[in-house]
């Protein structure tokens, strides 16, 4: 059967496009909390996910990074081969499961409580056992994937990349981040080298093409 492609694709990003109104209009004191866990943090953000998850958590922590908040990502089967020791007391552990049951996530919570670690879910599952291990919960629940077959984590995903938009930009804003911060982190694009670059940077002090102010044509060339 032929399909309008066109059409499935509006109605593919119609379904996403929903799935993040709904999470907006679920907003609530869990948001609040885990801004203020980061805010008044000693450590870093330590973001944790597995599979897609974890390639949503890798730019949601570079993102957090970049305006202000430090932040970097384990992998949750790295973290049993050494990697654990990437994280510290003092860090606050941002975890990324859809299911909120995801196994080498719930590894890791025994290994959390034990250095006291203060943990912020990330999931679409309020009941689920990352959740009862939380400190603050970020609901990134969809009533369905924009997939065709409801299987493949496509508004999920989306919806969980729009909620680590929010959680950067919000605490950018209470940081007072500022562009010339950006810039400081960007140095290698454009708008670092436009807020960071200095005359003293680029201009030539020695060896100077120097002219009497009073020389013909000539003498100048």
């Amino acid at each position: 059967m032929a399909i309008n492609v066109v059409q499935q694709a509006q109605a593919i990003i119609a379904l996403e496009v929903g799935a993040l109104r709904a999470m907006s209009q679920r907003m609530d004191a869990g948001f609040e909390r885990a801004v203020s866990i980061v805010m008044g943090m000693r450590g870093r953000v330590v973001v944790v996910g597995m599979g897609k998850s974890g390639i949503v958590g890798q730019k949601i922590a570079a993102t957090l990074a970049s305006t202000g908040s430090p932040a970097f990502f384990v992998h949750p089967g790295e973290a049993f081969h050494g990697d654990l020791g990437m994280i510290q007391p003092r860090d606050v552990v941002l975890m990324i499961s859809n299911s909120g049951e995801t196994e080498e996530l719930i590894r890791l919570l025994p290994f959390l409580t034990h250095q006291k670690n203060t943990v912020i879910a990330m999931t679409g599952k309020p009941d689920s056992t990352l959740t009862k291990h939380a400190d603050a919960v970020l609901d990134v629940s969809v009533s369905r994937e924009a997939c065709n077959k409801n299987l493949a984590p496509t508004s999920s995903t989306t919806a969980t990349m729009v909620m680590g938009d929010a959680l950067a930009v919000v605490l950018s804003t209470l940081r007072g981040f500022q562009p010339e911060d950006f810039a400081r982190f960007h140095p290698g694009g454009s708008l670092g080298r436009k807020l960071l670059t200095r005359v003293a940077d680029v201009m030539h002090s020695q060896n100077l093409p120097v002219c009497a102010i009073d020389a013909n044509f000539r003498e100048v060339v």
